[in-house]
């Protein structure tokens, strides 16, 4: 069905149903009466109203949402998890009853009962007109609620829950980003690049329009010329080790499709955060990798040109321990030209950090751990987990204000060699290996103390 048609449908159940609950702008007093507040709605909602008031009501608690100030949301979400959890008296009944009966029919009615109201309410409100975007934006605020609320961590899980059926990958349609795409997305992609800036409209033509660039991404039905995640790529003869080369301003050659050999993945930016906890990276990557194999079957080598956003705090971390696992006193020492300014424009001085640097990233990788067993590189863990291998350490890929500030200047490379996509990532998510090139593991010094290290 049209996605247009169908919001239009929506539009005219929701309209008629306002008429039948006599919910219409000029009765906002009308609902103060009826109502004490928004969750006083709510209850209304899960109530069992008739199709065409419910679209009315899911509408109009929506339109309500929308006007809360932040402070009243974090309210809201209060209420949320105090007052449409589970049922107690529900849940007994039907566990008393599995109990006197174990079946298929009393266990399905234990599952039912043990489901928060929330996620039924949410479910209905997703009938509103432009539902689905409203519970997005509504789990974003969630997220901004400021301090750590371990009350509203059940609220929090049932978005994702439900999220990640609603996304699902059989619902999500992928899409090639080029100029012609409509100006509304375009703004969007500019807007929600999230590794490497884009900037302006110049900028982005040279993202997406020559014949050696690419730019994939993921949409939904539900959210109309919203991407979900999108990734951009570049066409090379071979693997890149810096950012600068494939983001110029100023290329004067383009690479022939015929001699193309590698498709480089320097940039996936999630877009929507409301939707954060919901996997569609992963899938992403594989299909345009099977994408690119059909058009470009010359292609032999898919990687990644990607940033290591938590090196340089960790690195502070170990510098400031009094004892390190990977950094002696030499090192340290060297390490500490880093305080000079601009260090990394004087060959004298980004010469003698290379080695070391180099050396504590290959740890970083390969040794440091978080207390659950995992790289502490959050980057790492999303491209490892989905069967890549890490291929190369780049010294001073990206000499950025930002990735100086975060990575040291570092970059990496992911390889995803389609022969072993599978082993890898069992590796990884059985045994918690990080799948590297023998020119990664060189780097580790042979009387290195492999010490974990806990994040």
């Amino acid at each position: 069905m049209n996605t247009s048609f169908f919001g239009e449908l929506l539009q005219t159940i929701s309209d008629r149903g306002r008429a039948l609950l006599d919910l219409g702008r000029d009765k906002r007093s009308n609902i103060a009466a009826r109502s004490e507040n928004l969750i006083e709605l709510c209850e209304h909602l899960l109530s069992g109203r008739g199709e065409a008031s419910g679209v009315a009501l899911a509408r109009e608690i929506l339109g309500l949402y929308a006007e809360l100030t932040p402070a009243a949301r974090a309210e809201f979400f209060e209420a949320l998890a105090k007052r449409f959890g589970t049922d107690p008296k529900r849940m007994e009944k039907a566990i008393a009853a599995w109990r006197d009966n174990p079946s298929d029919t009393t266990a399905a009615d234990v599952h039912a009962a043990s489901e928060p109201r929330r996620q039924e309410l949410f479910r209905r409100l997703n009938l509103g007109p432009g539902g689905t975007q409203a519970l997005v934006r509504m789990r974003e605020h969630l997220l901004d609620v400021p301090g750590k609320r371990p009350d509203l961590v059940p609220v929090n899980d049932d978005f994702v829950h439900l999220f990640s059926s609603w996304f699902n990958r059989g619902f999500l349609v992928l899409r090639r980003i080029d100029w012609s795409t409509p100006a509304i997305v375009l703004e969007k992609i500019i807007r929600y690049e999230a590794v490497h800036e884009i900037r302006g409209w110049d900028d982005l033509r040279r993202r997406i329009d020559p014949p050696d660039r690419r730019c994939f991404a993921f949409f939904h039905p539900a959210l109309v010329d919203e991407p979900l995640i999108f990734v951009e790529v570049a066409l090379e003869r071979e693997i890149p080790g810096a950012i600068a080369p494939v983001l110029a301003s100023g290329r004067l050659e383009h690479v022939p499709l015929e001699k193309a050999r590698v498709a480089v993945f320097y940039s996936i930016s999630n877009c929507q955060r409301g939707l954060a906890g919901v996997s569609f990276g992963n899938f992403l990557i594989k299909q345009v990798v099977e994408e690119l194999s059909r058009e470009l079957p010359k292609l032999t080598t898919f990687v990644t040109l990607s940033p290591v956003p938590n090196f340089a705090r960790w690195l502070e971390s170990e510098l400031k321990a009094e004892k390190s696992a990977i950094i002696n006193d030499t090192d340290r020492g060297l390490l500490s030209l880093m305080e000079r300014p601009h260090w990394w424009t004087d060959p004298e001085i980004f010469t003698k950090l290379e080695d070391p640097l180099r050396r504590a990233a290959a740890y970083y990788y390969l040794r440091a751990k978080t207390k659950a067993g995992l790289p502490v590189d959050a980057v790492a863990r999303f491209h490892l987990g989905n069967g890549a291998r890490l291929e190369r350490i780049n010294w001073l890929g990206d000499t950025s204000d930002k990735a100086i500030a975060q990575a040291c200047g570092l970059m990496v490379n992911y390889l995803y060699d389609l022969d072993d996509i599978e082993k890898n990532h069992e590796a990884f998510a059985e045994g918690r290996t990080v799948v590297a090139s023998n020119a990664v593991q060189r780097l580790l010094r042979p009387t290195l103390e492999l010490v974990p290290i806990t994040g």
